[in-house]
């Protein structure tokens, strides 16, 4: 080979070798293009990873909860009040700003809140009542205030059954729903004790949520398994309602994850002195005992809590994530035993290897939520079995987002 054909083929060898590494550079430079931003960064905990996804899926506060137009309900209120919770944690003012976007949009300068109706006399509405109760102490803007009395002027004049129970709602007369519980009595409890100045109506505040208490044991308890039955109508008028007892005919997941949660969130507020504190703290005791009885092997809770063998019925996330919480808040606070908290960490584990999924941006879903369940209304709901496992099955719905987030922060702790 002549000495000028060497030099061809070396030159040849460093050409390929350039433009070899140049490709490869090109190959790497295209990799790392393709990689997904985190927009949910995965060192972070899951109460603020969860929550952090909440605020992906829905940029607008009051858009939670699927919403196309903005509105005063219970759903935004329950996201935000553990959002509250978040920012009392990291003090991250994105969260404040999100709880704060939901109430300065909906309540104007006079204190009216827009699409609340004060004549429905609906006990959900009392929920988004919390954003207020977070508010107010930071801000001291004049309409929470007068917003929050209005929320307790409805409570005032709430129509009740004959032994005082509050209707769930004016279009539901003579009827009380273990979600009722968890809409209004940790507000209203929370609110006489941080702006009732005058003693005897404190009092009667407290009385009277420590009575839905006493009156819905006292209706909806079954002895047999210590479950609690959804809705119990006083009437016996409704077709869902058993003409004896006047109880609707199942044990819903979510309607005892409500009132699990009612009772350690209304024991923060209510007097160590008062009554009716031991009262609750028993019937927490007994619930625990029951729901600890129906959960499933996984860790997770049915659908229809006690037909876990039955075809159809399936393992749910919202009323997991609320018994997660509950008993996770009320052992640490020395309501429950501390074997309760052991049941908590494991229906946590459960949700988070069962019914969390991750995306690849780090958007964090809760998957298997019942959308929606209730009693009578037009289309009727009969609340039979085949009704609670009929009802739509989605991700990410908030009444099982917020309680997840609350669990997470009570177990991180």
């Amino acid at each position: 080979m002549t000495s000028k054909i060497k030099y061809f083929a070396v030159l040849a060898s460093v050409v390929a070798l350039f433009t070899s590494c140049k490709d490869s550079k090109k190959q790497n430079t295209l990799e790392e293009t393709a990689t997904v931003e985190k927009v949910v960064p995965e060192d972070l905990k899951w109460s603020e990873r969860m929550m952090l996804s909440e605020i992906e899926r829905f940029p607008e506060a009051t858009k939670l909860d699927f919403a196309t137009r903005a509105r005063w309900t219970y759903t935004p209120g329950l996201v935000l009040s553990a959002c509250s919770r978040v920012y009392e944690q990291t003090k991250r003012q994105e969260y404040y700003d999100y709880i704060y976007d939901y109430a300065d949009t909906l309540i104007d300068s006079t204190g009216n809140i827009d699409t609340y109706s004060l004549e429905k006399q609906n006990l959900d509405m009392i929920k988004s009542g919390d954003v207020l109760l977070f508010l107010y102490p930071i801000t001291k803007e004049e309409r929470f205030l007068k917003a929050m009395q209005t929320l307790d002027s409805q409570l005032e004049s709430q129509p009740t059954t004959s032994d005082g129970g509050y209707w769930h709602k004016k279009v539901y007369p003579h009827q009380m729903w273990l979600d009722g519980l968890y809409m209004a009595e940790p507000f209203h409890t929370r609110y006489a004790r941080e702006y009732v100045e005058d003693e005897a109506k404190k009092q009667k505040i407290y009385d009277h949520v420590v009575l839905q208490f006493d009156l819905i044991q006292k209706h909806s308890r079954d002895e047999k398994s210590g479950l609690l039955y959804h809705g119990w109508d006083e009437s016996k008028e409704q077709r869902w309602a058993n003409k004896e007892t006047g109880n609707s005919q199942h044990f819903w997941s979510r309607g005892m994850g409500w009132y699990g949660m009612a009772m350690v969130d209304v024991l923060d507020f209510l007097p160590e002195d008062h009554p009716g504190r031991e009262r609750i703290i028993k019937y927490l005791n007994q619930y625990a005992e029951a729901i600890t009885n129906v959960q499933d092997e996984s860790g997770l809770w049915w659908q229809v809590l006690d037909q876990g063998d039955r075809e159809g019925n399936y393992l749910e996330a919202t009323g997991t994530s609320m018994f997660t919480y509950t008993f996770a808040k009320g052992a640490r606070k020395g309501y429950l035993p501390k074997k309760y908290l052991d049941v908590a960490k494991k229906s946590y584990q459960a949700l988070l290897d069962k019914l969390v999924s991750v995306e690849e941006n780090g958007v964090v879903n809760l998957n298997q939520c019942c959308a929606v369940a209730g009693l009578g209304g037009n289309p009727y709901r009969d609340g039979s079995f085949e009704y609670y496992i009929g009802e739509k099955i989605r991700s990410n719905d908030p009444k099982g987002t917020g309680p997840f987030i609350m669990a997470s922060l009570e177990l991180e702790k």
